[in-house]
C-alpha cells in the first residue's frame, strides 16, 4: 500500500439502527464514509472528511486511526451524531427507513485539511450538491478521478446543482432506480448513456445482487455480482463498492478503462463482504488473502 496514491472520501458518518431478518442492532457504525473508508484501505490510504456530534463514541475514532485512515478530517461539533433507522424484509435489495436525523450533519460545512487539498483521487459521497461542489472548489489541483454519489431526493430537490457537479466530476455511482429518476429513461442502458450526456465520462449503475453496469464513450460492461450465501446486513453495500473502485483505481495510480473494469471487480468483492455482517464488522477484520482470492474467483466466473 505505500506506492499508492492517497484518495479522499467526503460524506457522512453515522450511527445506525439496523433490523433485518437476522436480528436488530442498535447505534451501529454507519455513514457513507465509514463504509467506503473500511473498504477502500486495503488497497491505499484514506483521507476521510465528515462530521459527528459530541455523543460519538471515542472507540469508533480510535479504530479509524488503528486502520489507518486518516480522521483529521473529522469534525467534532456540538450536537447529536446523524442517525438512521431501516428495516430489511423480504427485498433485502430495499431498506425501509424508519427515522432519520441528520442533527450534525444537517449543517455541515466541509472543510479540508491543506494537505487533503491535492489529493489525486476524490469520492464525493451521498450529499447536498452544495456541499460536494464546495469540496470541488477547495482543491489546489485537479484531481487525477473525482467520483460522486447522490440520491433520489436531491435529483428530486435540487437537480440544478446536482446538474452542475455532474458537468465537474469525472465519474458518478448510482443504483439503477437514481440512474433512471436522473434521466427519465425506463430502460437502464438508455439510462446509463445518458447519464454521459450530463458531463462524466464514465457512469457506473450498481443492482444490488445483480451486478453493476460501465458506461463510457468508447465501451459497455457488465459485471456480475459475487454470489453471497447469507446477507446479513445490505446498508453498506453500494458506499463499499464505491471504497473498493477508489481504492484500487487509487493504488493503480491511473484511470484506463481496463483499470476501470478490474477496479469495479474490487469494488464487488468489498461489497460482497460488506453485507456479510452487520455494520462493518466483516470488513474490519478482512485480510488480503481474502480479497484477492475473492477477486480471482470472480476473474474465473468472467472468463470462458
Amino acid at each position: 500500500m505505500s506506492s499508492s496514491h492517497p484518495v479522499l472520501v467526503v460524506g457522512s458518518v453515522a450511527l445506525d439502527t439496523v433490523e433485518t431478518p437476522f436480528g436488530r442492532r442498535e447505534e451501529l457504525l454507519g455513514g457513507s464514509a465509514t463504509f467506503f473508508a473500511y473498504a477502500a484501505t486495503p488497497f491505499a490510504p484514506v483521507r476521510l472528511v465528515s462530521v459527528v456530534g459530541r455523543d460519538f463514541p471515542a472507540e469508533h475514532e480510535e479504530r479509524l486511526s488503528q486502520l489507518g485512515i486518516d480522521a483529521r478530517g473529522l469534525e467534532r461539533a456540538d450536537g447529536e451524531t446523524f442517525r438512521w433507522t431501516g428495516r430489511y424484509e423480504g427485498d433485502m435489495n430495499v431498506a425501509e427507513t424508519l427515522d432519520t436525523k441528520l442533527n450534525v450533519l444537517g449543517t455541515f460545512d466541509p472543510k479540508l485539511p491543506a494537505d487533503y487539498r491535492t489529493t489525486p483521487f476524490v469520492f464525493l459521497a451521498n450529499a447536498h450538491p452544495a456541499n460536494q461542489l464546495s469540496v470541488m472548489d477547495q482543491m489546489e489541483t485537479r484531481p487525477a478521478f473525482t467520483v460522486c454519489d447522490t440520491m433520489n431526493y436531491w435529483i428530486e430537490q435540487e437537480l440544478d446543482g446536482l446538474r452542475e457537479v455532474l458537468r465537474r466530476v469525472d465519474g458518478v455511482v448510482l443504483n439503477d432506480e437514481e440512474a433512471r429518476r436522473l434521466t427519465g429513461e425506463r430502460n437502464l442502458i438508455r439510462a446509463g448513456r445518458a447519464m454521459l450526456d450530463l458531463g462524466p465520462k464514465v457512469a457506473i449503475v450498481k443492482k444490488g445482487e445483480h451486478g453493476a453496469f460501465l458506461f463510457s464513450m468508447l465501451d459497455f460492461f457488465a459485471l456480475p455480482a459475487y454470489p453471497v450465501d447469507s446477507v446479513i446486513d445490505p446498508t453498506g453495500a453500494g458506499d463499499s463498492f464505491a471504497g473498493g473502485l477508489m481504492g484500487s483505481l487509487a493504488r493503480a495510480g491511473r484511470v484506463t478503462l481496463a483499470r476501470l473494469k478490474r477496479a469495479m471487480i474490487d469494488g464487488t468483492v468489498m461489497a460482497s463482504f460488506a453485507v456479510e455482517s452487520f455494520s462493518v464488522e466483516r470488513l474490519a477484520s478482512l485480510g488480503e488473502g481474502e480479497i484477492r482470492s475473492r477477486h480471482e474467483e470472480i476473474v474465473q466466473f468472467l472468463s470462458l
